[in-house]
C-alpha cells in the first residue's frame, strides 16, 4: 500500500521484537516512521539504517515524550512525505501478511460514509479467541465477535495499534491528545471522532497479534484472570478517565459505567494484587491528578520509583 505510512512508537523495546515488526510491516506498505522514545541499547543505529534503505525514518526523540506525542510526530513526518494514510502500530504488535492490504480495502468498501479510521481484529496469544468490538451501552457494553471475514463491523471506539486513518480525517478531528501522555489516547480519539460524526470500523479480514498489560494474574476463588499494569500505567489510567469524563464528547453511558470500574481496579490492585501500596498510591495519586485535570508525564516523586 504504496500511500499508507505506518507509525510505530517504541519505549525500551526488545531489539529482536522491534526489528521483527518493522520487517513485518515494512512490506506491507509504502515506509515505516518509528518514533523512538529515547530508548536505551544501542540497536538504533543498524535499524535507522534499514529503514532509511526502504524510505522510512527513525526518529529518535530525546527524552520520553510519551505515546501521542510519538504518534503526533510520526503522522506529521508521513504528512510531510506525501503519505495520505497512518497505520499506528504499537511495538508489541504483530500484524499478520496481508493485514494493511484488508484495511486498505475495507476502508474503500466503507467509503460512502464518513469514516474515521478501521482497525483489525486482534488476538492476545494469551486468550483462547480474538477480542470482541464494541459498542458502548449502559449498565453493560455490548460485544461483537467477527462472524466471517467479510464482515465490517461499526464500533464506537478501536485500539490505537493497527489502525488505519486517512490524513484528512486527522486534520479535521484532530492529532492525538499529548495532554494524556500514554493510557487512554485512543479511546479519547475515538470519541471525538464519533463526536463530529465519523465512524468507526473493524475489519474482520484483517487479523493482528496484540499484547495487553504487562502479565495475567490468577483472581482469588478461581473466578477468572485479570490483566496487570504496573503502577505508573495505573496511574495513568486513573488519572485519564477522570480528564476523559469531563470532555464533552465522551459519551455519558461510557462515563456511568466506568466509575465502577475505578472501584473495582482499587479493590484489585489496593488490596489483591501486589506491589499493593505502591498501587494504591499510584491509582489514588492518579485520581487525585486527575480531578485536578493535570495533564503530561507522571509526577517526578512518583516514576523515581519505576
Amino acid at each position: 500500500m504504496t500511500d499508507v505510512c505506518a507509525v510505530i512508537v517504541s519505549y525500551q523495546p526488545e531489539p529482536a521484537a522491534i526489528s521483527s515488526l518493522v520487517d513485518k510491516v515494512a512490506i506491507q506498505v509504502g515506509a515505516v516512521a518509528l518514533v523512538d522514545n529515547a530508548s536505551a541499547g544501542g540497536w538504533q543505529q543498524a535499524l535507522a539504517e534499514s529503514l532509511s534503505h526502504r524510505g522510512g525514518a527513525l526518529l529518535e526523540q530525546p527524552y520520553n515524550l510519551g505515546l501521542a506525542a510519538a504518534q503526533n510526530i510520526g503522522i506529521a513526518w508521513a504528512r510531510s512525505h506525501g503519505y495520505r494514510h497512518v497505520l499506528l502500530l504499537d511495538q508489541d504488535s504483530e500484524p499478520d501478511a496481508g493485514m494493511v492490504a484488508s484495511l486498505r480495502q475495507a476502508l474503500q468498501a466503507l467509503a460512502p460514509n464518513r469514516i474515521a479510521a478501521v482497525g483489525p481484529r486482534f488476538h492476545d496469544l494469551r486468550e483462547h479467541r480474538d477480542a470482541p468490538f464494541v459498542r458502548i451501552g449502559f449498565p453493560l457494553n455490548r460485544k461483537l465477535w467477527c462472524a466471517s471475514d467479510t464482515q465490517h463491523i461499526a464500533c464506537d471506539f478501536l485500539i490505537s495499534s493497527g489502525a488505519l486513518i486517512p490524513l484528512e480525517v486527522i486534520d479535521r478531528v484532530g492529532p492525538m491528545d499529548e495532554g494524556l501522555f500514554i493510557d487512554n489516547v485512543d479511546l479519547e480519539w475515538s470519541f471525538r471522532a464519533r463526536a463530529q460524526g465519523y465512524a468507526l470500523y473493524g475489519a474482520c479480514a484483517a487479523t493482528m497479534h496484540h499484547r495487553l498489560g504487562d502479565a495475567r494474574r490468577a483472581l482469588p476463588f478461581g473466578i477468572g484472570q485479570v490483566v496487570v499494569h504496573g503502577p505508573l500505567r495505573l496511574y495513568y489510567m486513573m488519572r485519564n478517565r477522570l480528564l476523559l469524563y469531563r470532555m464533552p464528547h465522551t459519551p455519558r453511558a461510557w462515563v456511568a459505567q466506568d466509575v465502577p470500574r475505578v472501584l473495582a481496579k482499587l479493590l484489585l490492585f489496593g488490596v489483591l494484587i501486589g506491589p499493593r501500596l505502591r498501587n494504591l498510591r499510584c491509582m489514588l495519586r492518579g485520581l487525585r491528578d486527575g480531578w485536578r485535570g493535570q495533564r503530561g508525564a507522571c509526577p517526578a516523586d512518583l516514576s523515581g520509583h519505576d
